[in-house]
């Protein structure tokens, strides 16, 4: 059984229906107002957030993050920089350079280290902002690239405008469903696969949740060609049932939520911009689901917050799950 449409959603969809068929879809408009920068974040408030709290059922958590290491998979061939993080104070350095002016005594008594790292946002296990992905030069809720975007970041819709995210959350396990360790390459997970795999499991979509998709990819995390090769990931239908039903932020198991290569069409938009700048959904990628998956917890607290980069148009987050009842 689906839950009915809420009002907020039917106003979302109202607002990002094209007039015509062959005009050019634009960014949505949001039914918080037209300061809103979060979307349907807006749904974690207090009362929620105490609602899903008082169903946790254990005190086992469940670590959805991958390790952050050189080398890691991430798109580089198209110009993103790679995870790398180095020494910028080693014990032996200090002691030789002396950068505090302490001496040689007073340095090889103490062991000191500090290391410095880089990366693109979308790195690891991260969420994107929704202004990371827009329709004709303008964000969700209408905001322009000319008017808001500077050589520093996002004005509007930055990562730092994010809450901590406190949520129900629901893993989708439609590899297990589909009876396969993996999804083929290039699978486009229908919408019919997203019902069956709730039927199987028992569980009904509620408004608010945080829904997480597992392809079974994230086996392969650590070989990067097999990892990133042709990924499986959401049509743009399926990640729109998830939205109609509630959902606040749609995570994925593998780099990309998007198919990959990209299904083309003369009126093509990825799940990032219809997600990100149509309907005001948050979306996540590389997140960790093999331990919920192997135990079948389905229905958990989900918790987590990005770190605060002002205007960065993504972070990454280490959410974690504890199951309830």
């Amino acid at each position: 059984m689906i839950s009915r449409l809420s009002p907020l959603v039917l106003a979302t969809l109202m607002a990002t229906s094209p007039t015509h068929a062959n005009e050019p879809e634009r960014a949505g408009t949001s039914p918080f107002g037209p300061q809103d920068e979060i979307g349907m974040l807006n749904k974690v408030t207090p009362d929620s957030v105490f609602k899903v709290l008082r169903r946790i059922s254990s005190g086992k958590t469940y670590d959805l993050s991958v390790e952050f290491y050189v080398g890691m998979p991430s798109y580089y061939f198209l110009g993103q920089p790679r995870f790398q993080i180095w020494n910028v104070h080693t014990p032996q350095g200090t002691i030789v350079d002396d950068p505090n002016g302490l001496g040689k005594e007073k340095n090889s008594h103490v062991t000191y280290s500090g290391s410095a790292f880089s990366m693109y946002a979308h790195t690891g296990t991260h969420i994107d902002a929704l202004s990371h992905f827009g329709l004709q030069g303008q964000i969700y809720n209408g905001f322009k690239t000319e008017d808001h975007l500077g050589d520093r970041g996002w004005r509007k819709a930055g990562i730092e405008k994010f809450p901590p995210i406190i949520a129900r959350g629901v893993l989708v396990d439609v590899a297990r469903y589909k009876g396969v360790e993996v999804l083929p390459e290039s699978y486009g997970i229908t919408v019919e696969d997203i019902q069956g795999t709730l039927r199987a499991q028992n569980v009904v979509l509620e408004d608010g949740d945080v829904v997480m998709v597992r392809t079974g990819r994230m086996r392969w995390f650590k070989d990067n060609d097999k990892y990133m090769h042709n990924t499986p990931g959401l049509t743009r239908e399926s990640a729109n049932f998830l939205a109609d039903r509630g959902a606040i932020v749609i995570g994925v198991d593998n780099i990309s939520t998007d198919v990959w290569p990209a299904q083309e069409s003369q009126n093509w938009i990825p799940v990032h911009s219809a997600m990100l700048s149509q309907r005001g959904v948050p979306i996540m990628q590389n997140v960790n689901l093999e331990g919920l998956a192997a135990d079948r917890v389905y229905q958990f607290a989900w918790l987590g917050a990005p770190l605060k980069l002002r205007g960065s148009d993504g972070a990454p987050m280490r959410p974690v799950a504890i199951p309830i009842r």
